[in-house]
């Protein structure tokens, strides 16, 4: 029996020993591997870094290059646009003057047409009073004649006054002006109704009475005729 409790304490203590070996090799295999990893990390940081040295350093070389061609180019240009600025001020001041002449001669060119022309308005004003004149001269002669004859007898008064009248006719007929018609019914574009009277014999607007006879050239009036209208 006691044979027995002693193997089984030694099989026991078999086993730990195993197991603790096993349990060493395995911490032993882990730290190995983290150191490893370690390792590779490290390098491949610094393979990182070098890459990124060198492209800084690059990058830097570039616009170091970049910057100083950048330059140049903006200096050039810089002067092409001050060449063509100046050009193109120039054109436009030789544009500007040309425009004030031009403005200055258009300006004098309608000053004389103004004047001109109302030289020519005053001098057919002139000449329309002149030929209205004319013609009416001859009825004034023939009444300036007929103060200096005694008459005897109304009826040679009233021929004279009557062939003066005729004078008159002529003559407006000659400036082409007519009589305004009072035969017609009333028209307000002709007549011009001072007075009105209810007259059962005449006809609604017809014209009763003429105080002062209307005169017009052509389409336009010269004087409306003064009527009496009938309603």
């Amino acid at each position: 029996m006691t044979e027995d409790k002693d193997k089984l304490k030694n099989d026991a203590e078999v086993k730990d020993n195993h197991l603790n070996d096993d349990k060493a090799e395995e911490v032993k295999e882990k730290v190995k591997s983290e150191i490893e990893g370690e390792d590779v990390k490290s390098e491949v940081e610094g393979e990182e870094s070098t890459i990124d040295e060198s492209t800084i350093n690059a990058d830097e070389n570039t616009d170091k290059e970049n910057d100083g061609t950048d330059g140049v180019i903006d200096m050039k240009g810089l002067f092409k646009n001050k060449k063509e600025m100046v050009t193109t001020i120039k054109k436009l001041e030789n544009e500007n003057e040309a425009l004030r002449g031009r403005l200055a001669r258009i300006s004098a060119e309608y000053d004389n047409f103004r004047k001109r022309t109302q030289k020519e308005k005053e001098g057919i004003y002139s000449d329309s009073i002149v030929e209205v004149v004319k013609e009416l001269l001859p009825a004034i002669d023939n009444l300036e004649a007929s103060l200096k004859v005694e008459a005897t007898d109304v009826e040679s008064v009233k021929k004279g006054v009557s062939m003066t009248l005729s004078q008159f006719s002529d003559a407006f007929s000659k400036l082409k002006v007519s009589e305004i018609d009072t035969d017609v019914p009333f028209d307000p574009n002709f007549h011009d109704a001072v007075m009105h009277e209810n007259d059962p014999q005449f006809s609604e607007k017809e014209i009763t009475q003429v105080f002062l006879k209307g005169y017009k050239r052509e389409d336009k009036i010269i004087r409306y005729s003064v009527v009496k209208v009938a309603n």
